[in-house]
């Protein structure tokens, strides 16, 4: 039988329970979910099923949401914790996380952004060792910059919170564009560049701030470009050598940086003929993305083949939205998306984008 993932919602709202259960049963992992109208029902469940992952309310009769999360930590320390609650209250949300909660989640934000809450969860049930997690819980696999880069591509309005153990940052982004920041003390550009230099931690969507004082000028681009010449100059050669985690770090800015000042949206690497997992910047769509450059690789060599041809060069193509370059490498295909507008020699540029990735 096959080993699906096991996922535990815990609601005294039964409406609530019905709809929670229609979204993640349809998940790509396909979960098996089940559903609790109360504490005692929810770790009764939890002794007998090897749940994965327990989304819990937290006003709740008799054992409340807190109560339930702190037992739940003490009893199966492995299990995965997200709160989704309509209690829009700081202190509830620190107190969740001081429990060690891996996301928060408000009921009418993730209504609003459902496909971002079910990638989280999706992440969540795909990572078993929580130590060893990588970038930014919710979205294990991005940084933050990634993140921040997603949400302005969609042009969206938000507020991004960002934990790291005890320390908190927030960043506000308007239509797209970012225009404040709050960290360690400072705000405005120099609070942004003390927030990139972190390289794990939490991040949550809150509701957008229309009315925030701008403080934040520059482009995200120029941004991003000013901040991978400092992790740059801090990679320099000194007598300590570099941690892997800060070399991923950096090696990720880097990509970023070129990603942003060749003027592209987003490049995806997806592995020919091994298992890898695909790699992208820039986008939310890996999976399918990187599926078609496979596909579209095969036919073409396939075809190119047919015709002696000769080796495939490119594969260029425009849409209302934008327009991608496909190039074939040895091991891998790489697609890279460009503005709709783009008119100088995007296969010339796709090449030299993707030899800064594999250099």
């Amino acid at each position: 039988m096959e080993n699906r993932h096991k996922i535990l919602i815990l609601d005294d709202d039964s409406d609530w329970l019905a709809l929670c259960r229609e979204l993640l049963e349809a998940l790509p992992s396909r979960p098996e979910v089940f559903t609790a109208n109360n504490a005692k029902r929810a770790l009764a469940l939890l002794e007998t099923e090897k749940v994965r992952l327990l989304i819990s309310d937290l006003k709740m009769p008799r054992i409340d949401g807190l109560q339930m999360l702190s037992i739940v930590r003490r009893r199966f320390p492995e299990l995965r914790t997200v709160v989704l609650s309509g209690l829009e209250d700081e202190e509830y949300r620190s107190r969740a996380y001081a429990l060690g909660v891996d996301l928060f989640w408000l009921k009418p934000e993730m209504q609003r952004n459902s496909k971002l809450f079910t990638e989280c969860l999706e992440s969540l049930l795909g990572h078993a060792d929580r130590d060893a997690d990588a970038g930014f819980r919710g979205i294990q696999s991005k940084s933050l910059m990634d993140i921040i880069q997603m949400e302005c591509l969609s042009r969206t309005s938000t507020a991004l919170r960002i934990t790291r153990g005890p320390l908190v940052a927030k960043l506000w982004i308007h239509e797209g564009e970012l225009i404040d920041a709050e960290c360690e003390g400072a705000r405005g550009e120099v609070a942004f560049q003390r927030l990139l230099a972190w390289k794990t931690g939490t991040f949550e969507n809150l509701p957008a701030e229309p009315n925030r004082e701008r403080t934040i000028n520059k482009p995200v681009n120029a941004l991003l470009l000013e901040s991978a010449q400092t992790l740059d100059e801090a990679a320099q050669p000194s007598t300590e050598p570099e941690s892997l985690e800060s070399a991923l770090h950096r090696k990720t800015m880097w990509k970023l940086a070129q990603l942003t000042r060749e003027g592209a949206e987003f490049v995806v690497a997806a592995p020919m003929g091994t298992a890898d997992d695909p790699e992208a910047l820039g986008t939310q769509n890996v999976a399918a993305l990187a599926q078609w450059a496979q596909r579209a690789t095969e036919i073409a060599r396939r075809l190119s083949d047919r015709l002696e041809a000769g080796p495939l060069s490119h594969i260029a193509g425009q849409g209302v939205e934008r327009q991608v370059v496909m190039l074939a490498r040895t091991n891998r295909a790489f697609l890279v998306g460009w503005p709709a507008e783009s008119t100088e020699n995007l296969p010339e540029k796709s090449r030299k984008l993707v030899a800064s990735w594999e250099s």
